[in-house]
């Protein structure tokens, strides 16, 4: 029997402050050398017990009203089957009702389905009188996607390998300000692979582990910058937006669409998030900060 019958958490995006792609596997997944940090924006999740089965709820949050957003059929929702393999996992008798609260823009390179899945196996297992040890747990988020280990950690800030479940949590940076630009435009990310592996040999990277901002900016790069703005001219032009506005760091994040920049105070990041919604109105601009803990 389970103890809880309810729970809370919060599921927080991410950004890749720097993002190598290396080999091709014969499996056709990709090595990987990546900065995670972590950002204060993010999902709401409540879960709760019900007779059986996964049901999932989705809604905006009551300070931003809003089209509830489409994430998909639910079925093929990471934080769904998060709830469906921990389940299994830990063979429960009942039900699970997930009522998500979405405040991270879906499929735009920050990883809110991947945060919502580790998420959602955290607040189940704080749920049961015997939870699930803590390799069944890495096991089972590893197995939802590459950027769910990251999120299992809680880190604020980590260096990953191999397809991202290697990983090393770092102590996290200073906070800083983000701009985050979201254009409508959405990047596939199988598409952005296809065309990365067609245009250019990987050669092996060696991120070190920065202690610092002026660190990350001596290493951030994104290997999907080039092949994803020739497609898309805007992304480019939006992460030149951030540079001229003042931003230290501005890159993309994972395949896109979402840019970034890093910026050494709020009241310049907030002046840059003006500027893109003059020049850009059907751009969002959401700010936020990293997170130190």
């Amino acid at each position: 029997m389970s103890g809880d019958t309810r729970e809370h958490a919060t599921a927080h995006a991410k950004l890749n402050l720097s993002l190598r792609v290396l080999a091709r596997e014969a499996t056709g997944y990709h090595q990987i050398e990546t900065v995670f940090c972590a950002l204060e924006l993010a999902d709401d999740i409540e879960i709760s017990r019900t007779r059986s089965g996964v049901t999932l709820e989705v809604a905006t949050p009551a300070d931003e009203p809003g089209n509830v957003p489409d994430l998909g059929p639910p079925d093929r929702n990471l934080a769904v089957r998060a709830a469906a393999a921990f389940a299994d996992a830990a063979g429960l008798n009942h039900g699970v009702h997930i009522r998500l609260v979405k405040r991270i823009p879906a499929g735009a390179g920050l990883g809110g389905g991947s945060s919502d899945a580790a998420t959602v196996l955290r607040a189940l297992n704080r749920m049961q009188k015997k939870p699930l040890p803590r390799h069944t747990m890495l096991t089972l988020g590893a197995s939802l996607g590459s950027d769910v280990p990251f999120f299992m950690t809680e880190a604020a800030l980590a260096l990953a390998w191999g397809r991202g479940e290697r990983m090393m949590p770092l102590a996290p940076l200073d906070p800083a300000p983000i701009v985050l630009l979201v254009p409508p435009e959405r990047v596939s990310t199988a598409e952005a692979y296809a065309a990365l592996d067609s245009q250019r040999a990987m050669t092996p990277a060696a991120l070190q582990p920065p202690r610092t901002w002026s660190d990350i900016a001596l290493h951030a790069t994104n290997d999907f910058e080039e092949i994803i703005f020739a497609r898309h001219p805007r992304l480019g032009e939006l992460r030149q937006l951030l540079e001229e506005a003042g931003a230290h760091i501005a890159r993309m994040t994972g395949t896109g669409s979402v840019v970034f920049g890093v910026f050494d105070d709020a009241a310049t990041a907030r002046a840059a998030a003006r500027r893109a919604g003059s020049a850009h109105p059907d751009v969002q601009a959401i700010l936020t900060q990293t997170r130190s803990a």
